[in-house]
């Protein structure tokens, strides 16, 4: 049996997408985020599949940068 590699592609997010944009600017309002959080999520954003992936992986770098500090 022959696998095609393309049919493991998963599609992240495009930064560049008008509606990913929209959603990144509610997330920014609502939760208030600051400069430091607003850089780490746009480097997030390339390799979240949705917004729901990209608030998992925001919680897990912060959570990540907590524990180094202590």
């Amino acid at each position: 049996m022959c696998i095609d590699d393309n049919s493991f592609f998963i599609q992240t997010m495009n930064i560049n997408d008008r509606s990913v944009l929209e959603m990144l600017n509610k997330l920014i309002a609502i939760n208030r985020l600051n400069k430091t959080q607003i850089l780490q999520m746009a480097n997030l954003v390339s390799i979240s599949n949705d917004i729901n992936d990209l608030k998992d992986n925001l919680q897990w770098e912060s959570s990540k940068s907590f524990h180094q500090n202590i």
